[in-house]
């Protein structure tokens, strides 16, 4: 931190009193006005901050503020991480988690999928994870055929090492054009958005997780590191038990993503598989916080996708449940992707539907023929269930308010 110019130590030391004074005054946890004031003062500073660290950064549209939780967790085995915990994933929230930590030999960044090109140009990030692409926040992130395409274009003849989910054609055909990368097959439980070939257009053939385009010479890439259920094969054929105290498929692929990530920075399985397994929620989700004699199960689901992996984690029937659905800016405005939510699975649970626009959730709960009740208030589906456990999907804004009104446990 010394060797940078005092203006951008003072940028970063500002920047970080007002993310002391933001939490203070209960404005949130300070992640973003700490970064835009060291940025206002210094427009630079993303990329002083960044200088001489080992540099990760890991982008995707569901599982990077898991995945980089569990990369950074792997790498304090080795020293201190620099890293946003918390998911303030645009550039100001980068600022910010490498001003607090301004001696780490690592950093670990969590990236909106948006900012990658201009974040890998401002750090010069050595490693670049990227795990899944689906639709999501229309109105802000446009198709994601154009977010794989300026990936594509970012990477090609870039500097960095790219760990890809050669699952995901359209991760692959953007990560393709990398000049290193390591290949990881790490699931893709939702394909509705990634039928067709992003190189040409035609149909891709899919069978199991393989896929290839019809048409053109696209296809899946033999991948180096394998998931199968509980298990993770390595490039040297060694394969390892996997387990995990975060729940689901989702999370089996975030960590072989991390192991994969950990490994290329000199780190065996032996020694990262022990950290992972130590990590039981991640800013919130999947924590348990208790009630009035309610234990309520927090989980996060902001687009189909995230929803379908939701659903994986559930308890089992005919366990109840609370969904919240708002949409404010950081969720998206529009909710009409509700509709490509197959809520069918909820049938036979007491379901309450609650949120800002919990009438649009009820319109769709109807349709799929799924019995509920729309309630006002988080507060009522609580208590009229009674002691025991609720599972609470909520999207974005909903799960915050959820999440600071009940418990904030990390």
């Amino acid at each position: 931190m010394s060797d940078l110019p005092v203006r951008a130590q003072l940028a970063a030391a500002l920047g970080r009193t007002a993310s002391k004074m933001s939490r203070l005054a209960g404005r949130g946890d300070g992640s973003v006005i700490g970064g835009r004031v060291g940025l206002a003062l210094d427009p630079e500073l993303l990329r002083r901050l960044a200088a001489d660290r080992r540099l990760v950064l890991v982008s995707a549209t569901n599982g990077k503020t898991t995945t980089t939780r569990l990369i950074a967790s792997a790498l304090r085995v080795r020293g201190d991480v620099a890293t946003n915990a918390f998911g303030a994933n645009m550039p100001s929230g980068h600022v910010l988690a490498l001003a607090q930590a301004p001696t780490a030999p690592y950093a670990v960044l969590e990236c909106d999928e948006k900012y990658v090109p201009m974040v890998l140009a401002e750090t010069g990030a050595g490693i670049v994870a990227l795990m899944n692409l689906s639709r999501d926040q229309m109105d802000r992130a446009a198709e994601i055929w154009l977010l794989a395409g300026k990936w594509r274009k970012a990477l090609d003849g870039a500097a960095t090492h790219v760990v890809a989910n050669c699952d995901d054609p359209l991760v692959t055909w953007g990560a393709g054009a990398a000049k290193s990368v390591t290949w990881v097959s790490a699931g893709q439980h939702w394909r509705e958005d990634s039928w067709c070939c992003p190189e040409c257009g035609g149909p891709l053939d899919r069978e199991g997780v393989h896929w290839k385009c019809r048409e053109c010479h696209f296809a899946r890439p033999k991948p180096d590191w394998i998931l199968h259920a509980d298990r993770i094969t390595t490039p040297r054929g060694r394969t390892y038990e996997l387990s995990l105290q975060l729940p689901g498929r989702a999370n089996r692929s975030n960590a072989v993503i991390a192991l994969a990530v950990a490994a290329q920075l000199g780190l065996e399985p032996e020694e990262v598989l022990p950290r992972l397994a130590e990590v039981t929620s991640v800013a919130g989700r999947y924590t348990t916080v208790e009630h009035q004699g309610r234990q309520l199960r927090l989980l996060l689901a902001k687009n189909p996708a995230g929803w379908l992996e939701a659903f994986d984690v559930l308890a089992p029937p005919p366990g109840p449940v609370a969904l919240s659905i708002n949409a404010q800016g950081p969720d998206g405005r529009d909710t009409s992707w509700l509709w490509d939510v197959d809520y069918r699975v909820l049938r036979g649970r007491p379901v309450w539907a609650t949120g800002e626009r919990r009438l649009d959730l009820a319109a769709r709960l109807e349709a799929a023929d799924v019995r509920f009740t729309i309630v006002e208030d988080i507060d009522e589906a609580i208590m009229a269930v009674g002691p025991g456990r609720l599972d609470v999907i909520a999207n974005y804004t909903a799960f915050q308010q959820i999440r600071t009104r009940y418990g904030r446990v990390v």
